[in-house]
């Protein structure tokens, strides 16, 4: 898993989001930023962790919070997922794989029996000085934003 800890300057990505506009964590200075990687567009428990998401998006934003996604799916496929569900937050294709491999979340999983390589559920809470603040290694789907807001009061 990640070797990333609480503590660390979070690495600089820069990625594209589902319209292709390129997006920096640097864009996001001085603001708290909720950075989660999940493994698929429109499978169950991602699609539960972005409607999660979505439903407490304006606590979050009250709360000065900025809500990104990162997957290793097309700009398309956020394109679609972000308009089924209606998600008012980014979400960034990283089919090179440069983010999650720069924070560790790629690598080495198993369901059913089955090894295969993906990228592991991850949510990093980065503070404004951009410093990794929390990590959850182990995000709940169904309650993610108490789980963010449990961790950042």
């Amino acid at each position: 898993m990640t070797h990333l800890q609480e503590g660390d300057k979070a690495p600089v990505f820069k990625g594209k989001d589902q319209n292709g506009k390129t997006v920096s964590l640097t864009d996001f200075k001085g603001k708290r930023v909720v950075l989660y990687f999940y493994p698929k567009d429109m499978t169950p428990g991602c699609t539960a962790q972005a409607c999660n998401l979505r439903d407490n998006y304006d606590q979050l934003l009250k709360l000065g919070y900025v809500v990104i996604g990162v997957s290793t799916d097309s700009e398309q496929s956020h394109q679609k997922f972000i308009a089924k569900y209606e998600l008012p937050f980014t979400l960034l294709a990283d089919e090179d794989r440069k983010i999650v491999n720069q924070y560790g979340v790629f690598g080495e999983k198993q369901m059913m029996g089955r090894v295969y390589d993906g990228v592991h559920r991850t949510t990093f809470l980065i503070d404004e000085k951009g410093k990794i603040a929390h990590i959850i290694k182990k995000p709940d789907t169904q309650n993610q934003t108490e789980q963010i807001l449990e961790l950042w009061k």
